[in-house]
């Protein structure tokens, strides 16, 4: 929906066919979002701890997702001059930068790290929304800079000063992130 909202406005049945594929990050991102509102709400549960959790088992997630699209040939990197590249037959015959394994080790080992030892620190885990706006914050870092090795999108191609649609979403989650840690310290929670 959010890489092609035209075409989703006019068929909304095809939103919930995820088995054609074009399921995106920032989609499922909001999608989660939305559903730890509802869950925690649901279940007397305190927003923010529970979202802190959530942040921590991502990047896991990330990461295998990413494993995935490398495996599958999907959203390939780039093509480089560098001897550091692959090719994908189905693709072309062009060496490209392996993008999704700059993304699993980024978004997916690095974030882990930071985030559990983030919330391993007496501090941040007695102070709940500090790791989930870390996680905005970082991950929307690591997005931003591993889509400059990324093809962009065929159908949208590369957008104001040219940036993709991924780091386009990346700036607006990282401003997310931001507020939501302003807020935070604002409220005098860190000690």
């Amino acid at each position: 929906m959010l890489y092609n909202p035209e075409y989703y406005l006019k068929n909304i049945y095809e939103i919930i066919k995820i088995w054609h594929g074009g399921m995106s990050f920032h989609g499922g991102l909001i999608g989660v979002i939305i559903s730890i509102i509802i869950f925690s709400k649901k279940n007397n549960i305190k927003l923010y701890v529970f979202s802190d959790l959530v942040a921590c088992a991502a990047p896991i997630g990330i990461f295998f997702g990413r494993i995935a699209n490398f495996i599958n040939g999907e959203l390939v990197g780039r093509a480089t001059n560098s001897n550091f590249g692959m090719v994908f037959p189905h693709i072309d015959n062009s060496i490209r930068h392996p993008s999704q394994i700059y993304e699993a080790f980024l978004e997916g080992i690095i974030l882990f790290i930071i985030l559990n030892f983030l919330i391993n620190n007496k501090v941040i885990r007695s102070k709940s929304g500090y790791v989930s706006s870390y996680f905005l914050i970082f991950y929307s870092i690591f997005r931003f800079f591993c889509e400059y090795f990324r093809e962009p999108d065929t159908h949208i191609g590369l957008l104001f000063f040219n940036l993709s649609i991924g780091q386009i979403y990346s700036i607006i989650f990282f401003i997310i992130g931001l507020y939501i840690l302003k807020k935070k310290i604002n409220k005098n929670e860190i000690t």
